[in-house]
């Protein structure tokens, strides 16, 4: 059986290409995908910078790449009897749930669709656990005053589920269309940073008290970043700043520990939770949940709820819908264009 699918060479460019479906293993699903979704991130961040790179490679690699998508399980192996076929589920997982017209997925980097949530929705699964796992790192509490920097979709994804938490959240990025998404989906505040200093247009909206958290949901050099955040929170009679910080982004910090940094607890949030990456548990084996309640597929599983009870807006979030054979164009646009491009979907069967 051969498949679309879409690959990113060496320079940091995308192309459709055909293949053979990978064969099903025991603890896998045969999916048709409907939707898929481009990281612009992860994803694409490499290929950024290989375009920029001044030697380009004469006779580029290819790689398939993706690691969300949604659509209808068409087979089903061995260990995968909750399913029935013709079921529609959201997948994830590199390697596995990427922009093709068919994917094998293993059963717990899977999880059921609601009927009221689209195909296009259910592809956002891997950003939002991630986003959901960054969350559950950082502890928020009722009323606490919370900082996401970068509001790429993760960022978003994060905000909105602060909210839930109770929380008072700021968000901060150098894009105008992102400040505008999480104005519309209800931030409490949005700061253009590229425009305004955050540092006292915080401490104002705190009312004096400071930052008790924040998240920081992007890659790069992110040393400036941290040493403005540090200035934003909460500090005792001591001198001394007191909250945590949790690194969801591939951030590269520079900074002094111990009494350059106070009593802040800096964190790393990993992908979208435990379970992932281990390839027995993705094809079916199990952890005990009352050691681990939160792993990567209830996670999901968690997303797709929320976006079925109208408490993750991920549809907000979609700027592009291409078939699969314009992912080029989408991709150009995410690298290209960053304030016109965010949520990139491709629809394999259009």
């Amino acid at each position: 059986m051969k498949r679309k699918y879409v690959a990113l060479d060496s320079n940091g460019y995308a192309h459709v290409e055909e293949g053979d479906v990978p064969e099903l293993q025991p603890g896998q699903v045969l999916v048709e995908v409907h939707a898929s979704l481009v990281s612009p991130g992860t994803e694409l961040g490499g290929a950024k910078r290989n375009r920029e790179k001044e030697k380009k490679d004469p006779d580029p690699k290819k790689r398939p790449f993706g690691y969300q998508n949604a659509g209808v399980v068409i087979e089903k192996a061995e260990g995968c009897d909750e399913y029935e076929i013709g079921q529609r589920i959201a997948c994830m997982g590199g390697g596995y749930a990427m922009h093709t017209t068919h994917a094998t997925v293993p059963i717990n980097l899977s999880t059921p669709l609601p009927e009221n949530v689209s195909f296009e929705e259910g592809a956002f699964n891997h950003l939002a656990a991630t986003a959901l796992w960054a969350v559950r790192r950082s502890t928020p509490e009722f009323a606490q005053n919370v900082a996401v920097v970068g509001l790429g979709i993760v960022g978003q994804c994060a905000s909105q589920f602060l909210r839930w938490c109770g929380c008072h959240v700021i968000g901060l990025d150098r894009l105008p269309m992102r400040i505008d998404i999480a104005r519309k989906n209800g931030i409490d505040l949005a700061i253009n940073t590229a425009d305004d200093d955050p540092i006292p247009i915080v401490k104002d909206f705190t009312r004096g008290y400071g930052l008790d958290a924040a998240i920081i949901c992007f890659g790069g050099e992110a040393t400036e970043v941290l040493n403005q955040l540090y200035e934003m929170f909460k500090t005792t009679l001591d001198g001394h700043k007191y909250g945590n910080i949790t690194i969801v982004g591939g951030a590269s910090i520079s900074k002094t520990f111990a009494s350059g940094l106070g009593n802040l607890d800096i964190r790393s949030s990993a992908r979208t939770g435990p379970g992932y990456h281990d390839e027995a548990w993705e094809h079916g084996a199990a952890y005990p949940p009352v050691v681990v309640q939160w792993n990567t597929r209830r996670n999901i599983e968690e997303c797709m709820r929320a976006i079925s009870e109208k408490k993750l807006n991920v549809g907000s979030l979609i700027t592009h819908r291409l078939p699969l054979d314009d992912a080029p164009k989408g991709c150009d646009d995410l690298i290209e264009n960053p304030n016109a491009a965010l949520g990139v979907i491709l629809l394999p069967q259009a």
